[in-house]
């Protein structure tokens, strides 16, 4: 069964060559040309990937993927954006974003990155990876985060941030090595933005003041699970 692509850009070319590069792929895709439209097809029917245009008419793409955050917490949302700004990659990633691919970019950079997604959210018949952090069960096999106050569902990058903490609890992981890990690179835009994804973590492990993600200043963080 093909995987259904939500494409959301303003740029009535551009669109047309996503969409048809990736329908010869074998994508279903739903093109829609600005955020609002885009929003009200993302509530007709499901979607494996969502690919959001950042500067856009009536809705722009960070807000956008607030209000699809607030429908679906597991849904990749990819960014595509002009912009090389730091402050707009780290709105990005704080609006419930998993990664962004900067324009001008080639359709072999996009399968690429759409692939790692869908790969990800294809491993439903694996078996289950189950952390014990504290009070807290983390399962990363279904996205969720789980404590007597309260469950969560996170997104696939806090799941990979968060699962890479757990698999080397008590050891200081160095900031190139989650970068590599989970983005594949380790440049300076991408370390700024990883900060909030620690950031998140940070405040959805709060409940317990055994669990600490202790920062090392300029080296790296490690989860501390103390009894």
């Amino acid at each position: 069964m093909s995987a259904k692509i939500l494409l959301v850009e303003d740029d009535p070319s551009l669109g047309f060559v996503i969409k048809d590069n990736l329908a010869i792929k074998g994508f279903e895709v739903t093109l829609c040309e600005n955020g609002a439209d885009g929003y009200q097809a993302f509530q007709n029917k499901p979607f494996d990937l969502c690919i959001l245009d950042v500067m856009m008419p009536k809705q722009d793409g960070f807000s956008l993927a607030k209000s699809i955050r607030e429908k679906n917490k597991q849904v990749p949302i990819l960014f595509v954006t002009a912009k090389s700004m730091l402050e707009d990659k780290i709105a990005g990633f704080e609006s419930g974003g998993d990664d962004y691919i900067v324009k001008p970019f080639s359709m072999e950079e996009l399968l690429l990155r759409i692939g790692v997604f869908l790969r990800r959210s294809n491993k439903s018949n694996e078996r289950e990876e189950i952390f014990p952090i504290g009070s807290f069960s983390f399962n990363f096999t279904n996205l969720t985060l789980h404590h007597a106050s309260e469950s969560r569902i996170l997104t696939h990058k806090e799941a990979e941030v968060l699962k890479l903490l757990c698999e080397n609890r008590n050891r200081v992981l160095k900031r190139e090595e989650i970068l590599k890990a989970v983005w594949g690179d380790d440049d300076y835009f991408l370390g700024r933005s990883m900060d909030v994804f620690i950031s998140k973590l940070r405040k959805y492990l709060k409940d317990d003041p055994n669990v600490q993600i202790v920062n090392y200043h300029g080296v790296g963080f490690r989860l501390e699970i103390t009894v």
